[in-house]
């Protein structure tokens, strides 16, 4: 059952190389809120637009697979969608799925060690409930929302620290000083949003994307859909990095790949909806 779109206020944060706060500002979101049985779904309205996927050349921990085969980002032109404010809940899964195979239990923590059969069956259960069309983030959409306009490695800027992303926090990034290293999941919504109002992004759990893994960007759709192989199902997209990875492997660019068939304490997702305006 639906309830309501409403307008929500948030604070976002920006630091400078050290992690030291240079800045903070409100921001807002549009955010529709459904009752899925016993619990609420929130999916946060991101406006269309264009964006440069991949890391720039020189960024600090740029891996192989983060550009077109030749070093470039690629333009990639999004359309209008609706992604969960935070990664899939272990209450949420609960309710949809009637059980909680993670290993960090909390009700708020994200639902983890799902691997991707039952990842894809979650979304059609869930779109099932609510007679609307959900389903896993493309890896562009997933890119283009987590940066949510930035440029930096991460949404934050130049660098993170664990005042900002459950990360292992002992390896940190660039000049960020070391911070704690939790070794286990933290509840959403325990760190400050990007300016798109969504929630962590960087860390806590990897999220699958829909996408088969590719070695670069040689090759990808330039509309935002995902790029799926014919009638392969071996090696899917990670996003996000998480609580157990040094913060080099947090940052927007970073992408990785898992089997299909095996899901980790390391390994969430969320959710998206190509909703209409009127709901």
């Amino acid at each position: 059952m639906a309830l309501h779109t409403e307008t929500q206020q948030f604070e976002v944060v920006n630091v400078n190389h050290q992690g030291q706060v240079i800045d903070r500002h409100q921001m807002e979101a549009k955010v529709f809120k459904e009752r899925v049985n016993d619990t609420i779904l929130e999916m946060v309205a991101i406006p269309g637009g264009t964006f440069l996927m991949g890391s720039p050349q020189g960024e600090a921990g740029r891996g192989s697979n983060e550009n077109d085969g030749s070093g470039n980002q690629v333009e990639v032109a999004i359309a209008p969608f609706y992604m969960s404010k935070y990664p899939i809940t272990q209450e949420q899964y609960q309710a949809v799925m009637g059980d909680n195979p993670s290993h960090f239990k909390g009700t708020q923590n994200p639902v983890e060690t799902v691997d991707w059969a039952g990842v894809k069956d979650f979304c059609k259960k869930l779109s099932q409930l609510t007679q609307k069309n959900y389903r896993l983030p493309s890896e562009a959409e997933w890119e283009y929302a987590g940066r949510a306009g930035t440029t930096t490695p991460f949404y934050f800027g130049e660098t993170i620290t664990t005042d900002w992303v459950n990360y292992r926090g002992t390896f940190p990034y660039g000049e960020a000083a070391k911070g704690e290293d939790r070794r286990k999941t933290t509840p959403v919504g325990s760190f400050p949003p990007n300016a798109f109002g969504l929630y962590d992004m960087h860390g806590n759990v990897w999220e699958w994307c829909e996408d088969d893994y590719h070695e670069n960007y040689e090759g990808l759709p330039r509309d935002g859909e995902a790029w799926v192989k014919l009638n392969s199902d071996d090696y899917h997209v990670l996003r996000g990095g998480s609580w157990s990875d040094f913060a080099k492997f947090c940052r927007s660019a970073v992408r990785y790949w898992h089997p299909s068939g095996s899901g980790k304490d390391y390994i969430g997702f969320r959710v998206v909806g190509m909703l209409t305006p009127e709901i």
